[in-house]
């Protein structure tokens, strides 16, 4: 249809023409004659509605929420209306008030459908999939066809961890709309949460032909790179979403990530402090004090360095500590309450406290994890003074006599970490995927294993040649007495490896194929921790072989 530079005599008719070019996605157009028919008539209705929907389209939120509200005080009762205004409520982060109004839209069109599946994406963003799954359910009973339903229904099963089942609803969304991308993005989030990656990059690379400005397409492609180690590429994928999101942290956060992996300590360790703005983090500001990156000299002041990511993070860089006092600092570790015992007796440390306790005086402070950017740490010159640690002699009287009635060798295991990591159904083994190691003879094993799951706890109670002790271990300062009086540690990724490698203990640490960042790629050895071998699965989800290289090891 072509342009009309005239305003038709009947308003009804201009809004009839502005909506077929809406609907045409010729939104310039369309909003040019909503506009003429709102300076002619300033409380019509319908223009007020659907340029608000135009703007709400466009992004334009806030004009979209002024325009809408307006319409609704001229028809405070049409379902339409209200519907449309949840939505603008939704993108301002105000679902509370946008499930109010969709409530009230049903409760004048109980079957309105759009209205019935922005409920149901509004209660996926108040963490309620359950009962966005009703919602989208009774969309689709009247509507079976409607694929925007089936595709959010994948999404509200993915947030309960049902990623199989949501991708019966992908699919079936795709043999409605071929080519759908966001039914191929989402379809690509649950593959990849099923550890399926290269289909999940096929997906990835599907919604990208239609839509190339989708950002979390990018990043989540990456990510699904990066879990197969093709970090390269990872980082093309990260640098195409930051073309399009400079500020996105998501992007530069899991860019560090690969950089780290590949080695690059100067642009991964810079990119690294992009995490305290990554989605899920508080930006609240802790300290009034300055924050410290080497950006002036340390003579005679007071430097509080603390703890802010996991147990083993916090000893991995407990090391930095003694350089900073031969700097000139007087060194305050504020460091979790079980490693606070274990790291009292670092070089260099004036003071420690653990988190909850009051703090004393300082002048500047520095996460542990931004040491390594404040030192300019590159992979040839990791401060690597090992052991840094050590077990407390009153602690290792303690337990020696338990350990020295165990027959030599003695080998300590710790084959899961924390159930509630990120990263857990990677890293951790069952006690079941270790018994043909544990059938070695002649071996005393120990477990350190402080978090204890169901049913290896079951089977540890019927294998004799396992000595639990890690329930009895009260602090980190425990497990250390306790690995200084072990010939070997065996361990997954967790904070034993951690503590075994800063005692300078003989250690075997297990690795999933896509390692963490800090023990890098196709290395024997780890640069940070030189007594630490590592044994790294050669595919994912391969323990099977890496149990089997151990064995060898043992038998050696």
């Amino acid at each position: 249809m072509a342009k009309s530079n005239v305003l038709p005599m009947n308003l009804a008719q201009s809004i009839a023409q502005a909506l077929g070019l809406h609907q045409q996605g010729r939104l310039d157009e369309a909003e040019k004659i909503y506009a003429r028919v709102l300076k002619a008539q300033r409380d019509n209705f319908d223009a007020l509605h659907l340029l608000g929907v135009l703007n709400q389209q466009r992004g334009k939120t806030g004009e979209a929420y002024r325009l809408l509200t307006a319409a609704l005080k001229l028809q405070p009762r049409s379902p339409d209306a209200l519907s449309n205004l949840a939505l603008a409520l939704h993108a301002l982060k105000r679902s509370d008030e946008a499930l109010a109004h969709i409530d009230k839209a049903l409760a004048l069109a109980p079957y309105h459908g759009d209205a019935l599946n922005n409920r149901g994406n509004v209660l996926l963003d108040l963490k309620r999939p359950r009962d966005a799954i009703v919602a989208f359910d009774a969309v689709l009973a009247r509507q079976p066809r409607h694929v925007q339903a089936r595709v959010n229904r994948g999404n509200a099963l993915v947030e309960l961890g049902q990623n199989e089942q949501a991708l019966a609803d992908y699919d079936a969304a795709l043999s409605l709309a071929p080519g759908h991308p966001l039914a191929l993005y989402n379809r690509g989030n649950a593959l990849r949460a099923l550890g399926r990656e290269p289909e999940a990059i096929a997906d990835y690379d599907r919604a990208l032909a239609a839509t190339p400005n989708h950002v979390n397409a990018w990043l989540n492609r990456g990510l699904a790179l990066a879990a197969h180690n093709r970090h390269q590429d990872a980082l093309t994928s990260y640098d195409k979403a930051l073309a399009l999101a400079p500020g996105y942290a998501d992007a530069h956060f899991n860019a560090a990530l690969s950089l780290l992996t590949i080695g690059d300590y100067r642009r991964g360790f810079a990119e690294y402090e992009w995490r305290w703005k990554r989605t899920g983090m508080s930006a609240s500001k802790r300290f009034r004090q300055p924050l410290w990156l080497c950006e002036f000299p340390l003579a005679n002041k007071t430097i509080l360095l603390h703890a802010e990511q996991g147990l083993g993070d916090t000893v991995q860089f407990a090391r930095y500590a003694p350089l900073l006092a031969r700097a000139g600092a007087k060194v305050v570790l504020e460091v979790q309450p079980e490693l606070k015992e274990l790291l009292t007796g670092l070089e260099g440390v004036a003071s420690i406290v653990a988190l909850g306790e009051a703090l004393p005086a300082f002048d500047m402070h520095c996460p542990l994890a931004s040491l390594p950017l404040a030192c300019k740490t590159e992979v040839s010159g990791i401060p690597a003074d090992i052991p840094y640690l050590r077990a407390s002699e009153q602690r290792i009287a303690q337990w020696r006599p338990r350990l020295e009635a165990l027959p030599s060798p003695r080998i300590a295991l710790a084959w899961s970490g924390r159930a509630t990591h990120v990263n857990d159904r990677n890293r951790s083994l069952t006690l079941a995927q270790l018994e043909p190691l544990l059938a070695a003879p002649g071996v005393s094993f120990v477990s350190v294993q402080r978090e204890l799951r169901e049913f290896d706890a079951e089977l540890l109670s019927k294998m004799p040649n396992i000595t639990q002790l890690g329930l009895e271990l009260a602090t980190f300062a425990d497990t250390a007495a306790v690995l200084a009086l072990c010939d070997l540690v065996i361990c997954v990724d967790t904070s034993v490896a951690h503590v075994a490698g800063a005692l300078g203990r003989k250690t075997l640490v297990l690795l999933p194929f896509q390692p963490d960042w800090r023990w890098m790629l196709d290395r024997e050895r780890s640069p940070w921790y030189p007594a630490v071998k590592l044994f790294r699965q050669p595919k994912p989800g391969d323990w099977h072989s890496v149990i089997n290289r151990l064995r060898a090891e043992l038998r050696a």
